[in-house]
């Protein structure tokens, strides 16, 4: 997959959905059923671009119910109605795990497996920017169709293990999740497949390719 590049700098979270509109950049699925005792497929899709500083990402989901229990940074978002992004930014195998649930708060995760995860500290994490159509008010389970959205802006220097001041030209490998552990039909979609016996996101070995420009 390509990500484009934007040239601007200092792009504010709530302009990003109109700057994607603007630069013509395309929604990506978040489709695959990888386990089929979960077949619940909500329609989920994502589109990603990256500027001097920052990945921008954009995400768009409905789905049969919605729940934002957590409102505080670090929790348990992906319980929640929740997308994720994960990422390996360099040559160390290191990835992070950034999750976010439908009112734009987030975890935050390092190291290079499942059993090796560092959470992120709050000054990290603030410095994702955040915009959800639902707003930023945490709210128990509703039940019936909802459509929401989140954007996020990802400076580079999120990924606080390693110094990244560009990734023009970059190939990384990375997957995009759609989730809900604790909702009334929880589910477990991803952009690129996943070979596992049982749900699980902390597979490196099945990210996919992002090239940017």
């Amino acid at each position: 997959m390509q990500v484009k590049k934007i040239h601007a700098v200092h792009v504010e979270v709530t302009n990003v959905p109109a700057l994607l509109d603007a630069e013509s950049v395309s929604f990506q699925p978040i489709d695959q059923l990888n386990w089929a005792t979960f077949p619940y497929r909500p329609q989920a899709e994502f589109r990603i671009a990256h500027t001097e500083n920052a990945i921008l990402l954009h995400f768009k989901v409905k789905e049969a119910s919605v729940r934002a229990r957590y409102g505080n940074d670090g929790g348990s978002v992906y319980t929640d109605a929740c997308v994720e992004f994960f990422v390996i930014p360099a040559d160390d195998g290191v990835y992070y795990n950034i999750e976010c649930n439908c009112i734009g708060t987030i975890l935050v995760g390092s190291g290079p497996t499942r059993n090796e995860r560092e959470r992120a500290p709050q000054a990290i994490m603030d410095k994702v920017q955040r915009w959800s159509s639902l707003g930023r008010e945490p709210f128990e389970e509703r039940i019936g169709e909802c459509s929401w959205e989140v954007a996020l802006v990802i400076p580079y220097s999120v990924f606080y293990k390693q110094h990244i001041d560009s990734l023009d030209g970059k190939t990384l490998k990375a997957n995009f999740y759609k989730c809900g552990d604790e909702l009334h039909t929880p589910h477990y979609l991803s952009w690129n497949p996943i070979t596992a016996p049982k749900p699980d996101f902390h597979r490196p070995d099945c990210f996919g390719l992002i090239h940017f420009e």
